[in-house]
């Protein structure tokens, strides 16, 4: 099953290259997995709204049930207003729509967020959630501890044997980003764990750049850093970089079907850039 899974991620990742912006479509299958990842979102500029605008445009085509947010939710204070103007406002559309939001910490957040209700940490700043065949484990890369390295071992130990694997968390294991790059002490710690027990797929943000890395080990990377955030030119694509965009802001979609991952990363303008 394991092998099985990663040729169909290549041979859709391939798929994805060669397509056209209007010949590319979400298969929508019955029972599918579908969310939307942001991060390095909550600036509360004008650049966010437009984000936001895009992915509830975009969710009338592509019906995701959730968010994964991969840190820096709320920049520069953590009052009521910040909460507000910084995520309650701009994606409310999708709130009022029953999207539910579900958090993962970044360096410029206050582990307080774990407390509040629209990020469904459940109080904890790392936890697990499970969507139909997909169990999502959400780390805290801020503060990679032994206790938590036992917690994700438990946690992939126990997983079931067809679920699909997916991690995220803020500082990225590789990125070519300008400014900060891959996150080697914290690679060293979690990969291991990572490549033994599975895992198929890790989306993570803290550079402000959009990148898809090459699958290393049999696991494929994204960084989503560009929600909010922009880095122009922030991008030195290398060796690991498949494609890559630093010219706007950015948000994925990905739907997961049987063994298949679907995504499609778009820009504020509504324009296809993976």
């Amino acid at each position: 099953m394991r092998k099985t899974r990663i040729l169909l991620l290549s041979f859709v990742s391939v798929f994805f290259l060669a397509a056209r912006a209007d010949e590319f479509r979400f298969p929508l299958k019955s029972g599918s997995v579908r969310f939307a990842a942001i991060g390095d979102m909550g600036t509360g500029d004008t650049a966010q709204y437009e984000v936001a605008q895009r992915m509830v445009a975009a969710r009338q085509n592509f019906p995701f049930e959730f968010v994964i947010m991969l840190g820096d939710n709320i920049y520069g204070g953590s009052t009521p207003r910040d909460f507000e103007k910084k995520f309650e406002v701009p994606y409310k559309p999708l709130l009022d729509a029953g999207v539910k939001f579900y958090a993962s910490l970044g360096n410029h957040d206050n582990p307080n967020e774990r407390f509040y209700k629209l990020f469904n940490m459940n109080e904890a700043t790392y936890y697990t959630f499970k969507k139909g065949n997909v169990r999502f484990y959400v780390l805290d890369s801020n503060y990679m501890d032994a206790k938590q390295l036992e917690w994700l071992q438990k946690q992939l130990q126990e997983a079931g044997e067809g679920d699909w694997k997916i991690c995220y968390f803020h500082h990225p294991l590789y990125s070519s980003g300008k400014s900060h790059g891959s996150s080697i002490e914290l690679r060293s710690l979690i990969e291991p764990l990572f490549i033994k027990y599975g895992v198929d797929a890790v989306f993570s943000g803290h550079d402000h750049v959009y990148e898809r890395v090459k699958p290393e080990k049999g696991i494929y990377y994204f960084v989503e850093g560009s929600s909010g955030q922009l880095r122009a030119g922030g991008l030195a694509k290398s060796s690991i970089t498949d494609d890559g965009f630093d010219s706007d802001r950015t948000f994925m979609m990905i739907e997961i079907t049987g063994d298949e991952l679907y995504f499609q990363t778009l820009s504020r303008a509504g324009n296809q850039v993976d």
